[in-house]
């Protein structure tokens, strides 16, 4: 090789470096100014956290021994032993690096993101009756009597003002990555079903302050793949291959790296790692065990071996009796309020067209059990004769059977189906228990054998006149989007997800949006 050609490739190659090393800079340097101090030094935050604790215990016991020896409630202070708060300083001071050791051996400084307000309350209750405890007993040692009620009263409001403190921490912070400000941007590897459960909790948990931008996998996509949320379906931006790793890390500005590679691509994650060094972004590893949710499984400890269990099902044991005890309250309210009102549907049905004033229909229930829906009636009667009809005509399947302009209709029908009064009935089967006032909607027989397997996990939890697809679209969307929302509910129900739905369908029956 000519010794000028040699030269060529070499300084080629030196620019070429330089190159790379000025775009990574450059996507450092635009990461660093996005993030705030918090974000650049992760330190400063815990410290704030620990000094700020500090001084809510001062003020603690000051407030204690002003309620106490000031306003003497809790009883008279006999002339003589009243205790000026120079007594109580050095208890005060014991209990401020008591507490704020406990705390910090305790993890309460580097929490993790997904630390729930209970988790961190209790680590504050733990923590101040401990430190508490000491201050007593050092105070007995020291053969010192004050008022016992000073104790009790530092220990109560040091709790409520540290959990104060937190709380309005929170939602300050929730606020300001509501706004962008201060948010992470978030980056997955891998589009099975480990990093598709990571992207499903991330963008069901804004308070967390991450952002995904997309995922990345070698693997095809399906373009009509997507995540369900309490309020919409998303679908997630699709960015390339494993290959083009660096370049999404510097064009997207990311922050974290979620590597949820399958057990099959292993040997790939020690070279994503490295790139993620040289990118100096922070990264995870989600294990394999995509089959889990990420919030429903318990890891503890035996013999130094880590384990990990599965929490019970959302709607089972006392929270189906919870559930159970809403939708009979509901129900029975709603049933002995509305009974002059069905009295009058009935009639304008029976005035408006013959036949029966109620449509019985099978559906399949929890488990698979079939019963029989009551419905107030909307069609004429050979509407079930035209299906196969309509059905033709507009070229649609069994799947979620719905026209806009269904010609079945009669004129009674058409107003209770976009004022969803057609379903009143429904609260008799709520009140049997074949149905609950928040669940996935019930199906006919036709359209579940139609079913995907992934579609029966809807199947799993009873069936509901209301649901999340009732509240985000109803009829508008495709039955895949659905059974997402219907899936997401299932795994993660509460109490107060059924009230806010409840509250939710109110203002989408008002505005018929998706009824017909």
């Amino acid at each position: 090789m000519p010794i000028g050609s040699s030269r060529r490739g070499t300084t080629e190659t030196v620019a070429t470096s330089t190159r790379g090393q000025a775009i990574v800079g450059a996507a450092r340097e635009r990461r660093l100014r996005r993030q705030t101090i918090f974000q650049r030094h992760r330190w400063i935050a815990p410290l704030l956290r620990m000094t700020s604790d500090a001084i809510v215990v001062w003020f603690s016991f000051l407030i204690a021994y002003w309620l106490r020896y000031s306003l003497e409630i809790g009883g008279e202070i006999l002339p003589g032993s009243s205790q000026p708060f120079s007594f109580f300083i050095s208890k005060t001071i014991i209990l401020v690096v008591v507490a704020a050791a406990i705390f910090q051996l305790r993890g309460l400084y580097n929490l993790p993101r997904w630390t729930s307000f209970l988790d961190e309350g209790t680590i504050i209750l733990s923590g101040a009756t401990t430190a508490m405890a000491v201050v007593i007993l050092f105070s007995f040692l020291q053969r010192f009597y004050p008022s016992r009620l000073i104790f009790i009263y530092a220990w109560l409001i040091m709790i409520a003002l540290l959990l104060l403190k937190r709380l309005i921490a929170r939602t300050g912070r929730e606020m300001l990555w509501a706004r962008g400000i201060g948010v992470d941007r978030l980056l997955v590897i891998g589009a099975g079903p480990a990093g598709r459960r990571y992207m499903e909790h991330i963008l069901n948990s804004p308070q967390v302050g991450y952002r995904l931008v997309g995922f990345i996998d070698d693997d095809p996509v399906d373009e009509s793949w997507s995540i369900a949320t309490e309020h919409r379906v998303v679908h997630p931006d699709y960015l390339g291959r494993l290959a083009a790793i660096p370049t999404v890390v510097q064009e997207q500005d990311v922050d974290e790296v979620v590597i949820a590679l399958p057990p099959t691509a292993h040997e790939q994650t020690l070279p994503i790692l490295e790139q993620c060094r040289r990118e100096d972004v922070s990264f995870t590893l989600v294990p394999d065990l995509y089959e889990l949710a990420i919030d429903r499984v318990i890891t503890y400890e035996v013999g130094g071996l880590p384990l990990i269990r599965l929490k019970e099902s959302r709607i089972r044991g006392w929270n189906y009796a919870i559930k159970r005890a809403m939708d009979i309250s509901i129900a029975s309210v709603v049933v002995l309020v509305t009974t002059p009102l069905m009295l009058l549907i009935a009639l304008a049905i029976k005035l408006d067209s013959p036949g029966p004033i109620f449509f019985p229909q099978e559906r399949v229930g929890k488990n698979w059990k079939r019963f029989t829906l009551y419905k107030f009636r909307t069609m004429y009667e050979d509407a079930e004769k035209r299906k196969a009809e309509l059905q033709a005509a507009h070229n649609v399947g069994d799947l979620l059977f719905k026209l806009k302009d269904d010609p079945r209709r009669t004129r009674v029908g058409r107003f209770l189906r976009r004022t969803s009064l057609d379903e009143l009935p429904q609260f008799f089967n709520i009140l049997l228990g074949e149905m609950s006032v928040v669940g996935p909607r019930p199906q006919v027989p036709a359209e579940v054998d139609n079913y995907e397997e992934w579609h029966c996990r809807r199947l799993d939890v009873t069936p509901g006149l209301t649901g999340l697809w009732q509240v985000n679209g109803r009829s508008d969307l495709s039955f895949d989007e659905m059974v997402r929302l219907d899936v997401y509910y299932a795994e993660h129900w509460s109490p107060w997800l059924d009230v806010k739905l409840i509250l939710r369908t109110i203002p989408a029956v008002l505005m018929a949006r998706g009824a017909y």
